[in-house]
């Protein structure tokens, strides 16, 4: 019997709703983006957002072949800024899943903790679209301290969901 499996679409429609519940969020209360915030070295929320937008788009540049985007010349001085960069990451995946790739394939790329490294482009793109979702958790637990609530369910489950 086949095995349920969750497919890069889906996650990417996931992180796509995610992302602009985020956006709509910050865009109602910009002062999120000065909230300290000490998560991957960074001091406030906006570098966090920073952080998330730019591990998506040097990971999708990467899978395209592309040389990877300067970390510091990514923009996170507003919402605006910060979801244009995930604009652009998310149009090289949707074009790479429309392409025919080789998701088995071994890829090198850069990390910028690790430094080079490789990987399936299956893992690479499977852990870029996973560590968004991972830090908007953070992200959510961050915003809650200081008294601005989401106001949305953020579990998977929604993506699929009826109450009875």
């Amino acid at each position: 019997m086949p095995q349920p499996a969750l497919t890069a679409e889906e996650l990417l429609a996931w992180l796509e709703k995610t992302s602009t519940n985020w956006r709509s969020l910050i865009e109602a209360h910009p002062e999120i983006l000065a909230l300290p915030c000490d998560v991957m070295g960074v001091t406030t929320a906006a570098g966090l957002l920073q952080h998330i937008v730019a591990v998506e788009l040097r990971y999708a540049e990467q899978l395209s072949g592309l040389p990877p985007t300067e970390y510091a010349s990514i923009p996170f001085d507003s919402a605006e800024a910060i979801y244009a960069t995930h604009r652009r990451a998310v149009e090289i995946y949707r074009n790479q899943l429309a392409s025919p790739v080789d998701w088995s394939e071994w890829i090198n790329f850069v990390t910028r903790s690790r430094g080079p490294a490789r990987s399936s482009r299956k893992t690479v793109l499977f852990h870029a679209l996973m560590h968004s979702i991972r830090h908007y958790a953070q992200l959510a637990t961050l915003v809650r301290q200081h008294g601005i609530k989401p106001g949305w369910p953020m579990d998977y489950i929604f993506m699929d969901f009826e109450p009875v």
